[in-house]
């Protein structure tokens, strides 16, 4: 029998998708409704969900895997996935995103990692977490390689030969020096300022992990991106170590005038962890996971950002410290002058038909654009002119273009609404080779 939860066609679920619970496999039937399956503990993000009153199944803008009993898992795909033709790239959008040093920033709830339940055994395929953390991380460390490396003390255990610095080690000095009659040499504990510190060392370690990792992930081990960023990190930790303890891994603690590194120890454990601290394990096709959930409505939005922000730079606003309104936090606001507006990423394929829209998207922008923090921020004086709103859209994945760059002025109207507009954005797929 088989470990997922399936419906009669599928042996997955779909993201933003409702099924009727008689039309779950029977051989997959769960004996009892499950509770929600919520995203990072928010009761109004439901990752998946069946209906107790109408036993229909409801899922969100969430994929990955988890537990729906004991026994069952479920594992939910892209909803823009086109059969076994073609699969959304959900990598390829991080990249695009991560192009800039601010999107890092904004990720920390774009995925959670249930660590303290069971692993659930998928192939490399299904695998959607390990590749995400090793995207971050890699851009995370070329920053930190651009400002260059961490100086700091470290704990040196050394042989000297002729001369004493720091402590003795007298037990040690013992066994391998006087017992062998090497009396002019003695064993010491000492520190040194360097690049070989803790931190460092944490970091290589990962880093050799990914190396092996990154073979086995079938878009990536072509993947110019990957190639660049190791030929430029690697010759600055040619003399950091990767012996790092388990303990030491734990137990790091870090600079606050080196915050970058902060972010990147995080992803350093969380990427050892998910290996289980053995290498061996970066060459498996079947693996085990822990349960996880990635937010494909957070992600679009970022890799918006990035096509905004290729245009854009410093005329753009996002996030909550820079477009932040009274009453309200839109995606993003464009301060250019003779094309100043407020952008709303909508991860909705409803917006491919035309004449079709969604009327609370609608009222959420337009009331953006009656904020009086709104005219301040795009620095329009008059209050009697309309600003100027668009919504933005994936497009269906066989219109894909990955040398898309985003221009504004191919808008469209959206309905009999004054100075409303919509455009659609192509999402990155993988092609399926199924010989």
């Amino acid at each position: 029998m088989s470990l997922f939860l399936k419906t009669s066609q599928n042996s997955h679920f779909i993201e933003h998708h409702n099924y009727y619970y008689n039309d779950v496999a029977q051989e997959c039937d769960v004996p009892e409704i499950p509770k929600p399956i919520l995203f990072l503990q928010n009761e109004e993000a439901v990752c998946f969900e069946i209906n107790v009153l109408t036993r229909k199944v409801y899922t969100n803008y969430y994929i990955g895997v988890d537990w729906i009993t004991n026994k069952k898992a479920i594992f939910v795909e892209p909803k823009l996935n086109n059969n076994s033709k073609e699969q959304t790239d959900c990598l390829k959008m991080l990249f695009s995103a991560l192009k800039h040093q601010e999107v890092a920033k904004h990720t920390d709830d774009l995925f959670e990692i249930k660590w303290d339940k069971t692993p659930i055994a998928i192939s490399q395929q299904q695998d959607l977490l390990t590749p995400f953390l090793v995207v971050q991380y890699l851009r995370l460390v070329k920053e930190i390689v651009r400002k260059g490396l961490k100086k700091s003390f470290y704990k040196v255990e050394s042989n000297l030969n002729a001369k004493v610095k720091g402590k003795v080690l007298v037990s040690q000095t013992i066994k391998h020096n006087l017992v062998k009659n090497k009396t002019i040499h003695t064993y010491c504990n000492y520190e040194e300022l360097g690049f070989n510190n803790l931190e460092n060392r944490l970091l290589k370690k990962a880093l050799v992990f990914i190396q092996r990792y990154l073979p086995n992930i079938k878009n990536l081990q072509n993947e110019k991106y990957t190639t660049n960023i190791f030929n430029y990190i690697n010759p600055a930790f040619e003399f950091v170590s990767d012996e790092v303890s388990l303990h030491d891994v734990k137990y790091t603690k870090t600079n606050v005038f080196y915050k970058e590194y902060e972010e990147a120890i995080r992803l350093a454990k969380l990427i050892l962890k998910r290996f289980g601290y053995n290498i061996s394990n970066t060459q498996q096709k079947t693996i085990t996971t822990p349960p996880f959930w990635i937010d494909m409505s957070k992600l679009f939005e970022l890799y918006v950002y990035g096509l905004l922000k290729d245009i854009y730079g410093n005329e753009l606003l996002y996030g909550a410290k820079e477009a932040n309104l009274n009453y309200g936090l839109p995606d993003y606001l464009i301060t250019k002058e003779g094309e100043k507006c407020i952008l709303d990423a909508k991860y909705k394929t409803l917006y491919n038909s035309d004449g079709k829209y969604d009327i609370d998207n609608i009222r959420q922008l337009s009331a953006y654009a009656r904020d009086e923090k709104a005219f301040s921020k795009l620095g329009i004086k008059e209050k009697n002119v309309i600003i100027d709103c668009t919504i933005i859209y994936p497009l269906n994945i066989q219109n894909s273009n990955l040398d898309f760059k985003i221009d504004l002025k191919l808008s469209e109207d959206v309905g009999s609404f004054v100075q409303f507009k919509k455009i659609g954005i192509p999402i990155p797929v993988i092609k399926i080779n199924n010989r």
